[in-house]
């Protein structure tokens, strides 16, 4: 398996599992379910965590078209461009998931603008995921005539190769973003180190764990932030961001996103008072993620001595 199967098997999730997410979704709200409707606040986050890998393995996925004849490199770049806008929005849809999942039973008046914003949100991202599928296939499978569907003018740069172009004219922006990508990294990782030191057992005669979860939103601005301007890293030179271990480092995030998720959903650690232990599931899950943190760390760090980097 090379990373051109890697990326047509992960292209799946934010496109055909997305669309039944959607579908859940609306059923939901037709039928006021809520527990359905947070199924599928979880399904959207899980996509939008999956479409980071979905995205960056397409990288190596061109590079091992580019020598193949037959294929036309402008519908592999409008595929890309396609992609790129389909990831913001999804990306997006996942971060008010997520919302939605932290304010669960609070009664706020931003809960019902907020299932609102999904809705509108993952509906424009499946339409635009399936535009940049639809491009995707006409790249390999000629007989379905997509391609001359498909608007192509060389001359014009497309999304990522405009902000690409636009880093190297402006020297300031790199370590901008860098500066930027370290805060994230700051505000995600302490949050990360604290939180699940406690589930742990250190410091459980100080602090309990309902007071130690208002920490999460400031790791997901972290996270945030490090996935914005990580993209913008990407996005700009993808030809350094290629080969398996930075795809390593991608999925790791994939499966940070899963350990959040846990404690998104276990009812389990909410009893965690002062003075209290965990049980031992839940200090499995808060050693795993203190280990792949540090893990994504080590890759990111790594790249230009094990990834074939900069």
């Amino acid at each position: 398996m090379n990373s051109g199967h890697v990326h047509l098997w992960l292209n799946h999730l934010p496109t055909i599992g997305f669309g039944i997410g959607l579908a859940l979704y609306v059923t939901a709200l037709l039928l006021k379910q809520a527990d359905l409707r947070r199924v599928c606040f979880v399904i959207f986050f899980l996509a939008a965590a999956f479409t980071i890998a979905t995205y960056v393995s397409g990288s190596d996925a061109r590079e091992q078209l580019k020598e193949t004849p037959g294929v036309s490199h402008p519908l592999m770049e409008a595929h890309e461009s396609a992609a790129l806008v389909a990831f913001v929005f999804m990306e997006i849809t996942g971060f008010f998931s997520w919302i939605g999942l932290w304010i669960w039973n609070r009664p706020t008046r931003f809960a019902h603008w907020n299932v609102g914003l999904i809705f509108i949100f993952a509906t424009l991202t499946f339409v635009l995921m399936a535009q940049a599928a639809y491009i995707g296939g006409a790249i390999r499978h000629p007989e379905t005539e997509a391609a001359q569907a498909v608007s192509l003018n060389p001359s014009v740069p497309t999304l990522p190769r405009a902000w690409g172009l636009f880093v190297q004219d402006h020297s300031w922006v790199w370590p901008a973003c860098e500066t930027i990508h370290f805060v994230g990294l700051c505000l995600l990782f302490g949050t990360v180190l604290i939180f699940n030191l406690r589930m742990l057992g250190i410091g459980k005669t100080m602090v309990s764990f309902a007071a130690l979860r208002q920490l999460l939103p400031l790791g997901m601005l972290g996270f945030t932030l490090n996935l914005l301007t990580g993209m913008m890293f990407f996005v700009a030179t993808p030809e350094q961001y290629t080969g398996s271990f930075f795809f390593l480092k991608m999925m790791l995030v994939v499966a940070g996103a899963l350990n959040l998720l846990y404690f998104m959903l276990s009812g389990s650690p909410e009893s965690v008072e002062y003075g209290g232990d965990a049980g031992i599931w839940t200090k499995v899950i808060a050693a795993s993620g203190i280990l792949i943190w540090t893990a994504v760390l080590f890759c990111g760090h790594m790249l230009p001595w094990l990834g074939n980097s900069f």
